[in-house]
């Protein structure tokens, strides 16, 4: 049989992450992906630790040298976004999927994530916290989660009014994308969350679809590990108007 010339990059920037590292590590393993001519489809998963100041790193030297792994450790702390890119460049697949190292998101919404992409239907899917039920809130975070929600459907807003397509949920870790459309968009800039609009507008200004399908979320506050604020908020403000009229 032949094998399969799909090979999903999985990209996990990590920052102290030591409660949760290891738990969506192996979640992230056990998902078993099929093509649609129902081979199974490599698993290439990318660690990139920022320089963590917790146990993250001991966790990470369990994954080291094991087959379908590879870890990364940055010297200095250099924000999620050049973690991100440094995943980027050490990436071989033809599709390419960013992973927070939480727990907020489900790897096992990556058969629905990916389908559009092995479909041809588009080269770069969203998967939407806002247009799925299965969205958990936790009784104890709900007015931090509300006041998310809301800045984060502001941005949405934003980028559908200044790029001229509609998105639920611009801000969602789960962006996933053909190798084809990350080289149109290169270089990235990004050093922090400013990769969220950045890679949003780029896709948007070179005419790439972005289809969104609804993902489970699991939200979590800041006492558990939450790092963005309201200040990155006003960034994301700032790179959208930025990208429109500038590269």
């Amino acid at each position: 049989m032949n094998k399969s010339k799909n090979i999903l990059s999985i990209i996990i920037p990590v920052y102290n992450e030591e409660g949760t590292l290891k738990k969506i590590i192996y979640k992230v393993k056990k998902v078993s992906l099929k093509d649609l001519n129902k081979e199974i489809i490599k698993k290439e998963i990318i660690i990139v630790d920022d320089c963590s100041k917790d146990s993250s790193r001991d966790i990470l030297k369990n994954f080291k040298n094991k087959d379908g792994f590879k870890v990364v450790l940055h010297d200095m702390n250099l924000g999620k976004g050049s973690a991100i890119r440094t995943g980027l460049n050490h990436s071989t697949g033809n599709i390419i999927l960013i992973q927070d190292a939480d727990l907020e998101y489900d790897p096992n919404d990556y058969h629905e994530l990916i389908k559009p992409i092995l479909k041809k239907e588009c080269q770069v899917v969203y998967g939407s916290r806002y247009l799925s039920e299965k969205g958990h809130l936790k009784e104890h975070n709900h007015l931090t989660f509300e006041i998310h929600k809301i800045g984060n459907q502001f941005l949405s807003l934003l980028t559908s009014l200044l790029y001229f397509h509609w998105l639920s949920d611009m801000e969602t870790c789960y962006k996933v994308f053909t190798r084809n459309a990350l080289e149109k968009i290169r270089p990235l800039k990004a050093k922090r969350f400013d990769f969220e609009p950045e890679i949003t507008a780029k896709f948007l200004k070179k005419g790439f679809k972005i289809k969104e399908v609804p993902i489970s979320y699991y939200s979590r506050d800041f006492d558990e590990g939450k790092k963005i604020t309201w200040k990155d908020g006003l960034k994301a403000v700032y790179y959208l108007i930025k990208y429109r009229i500038t590269n």
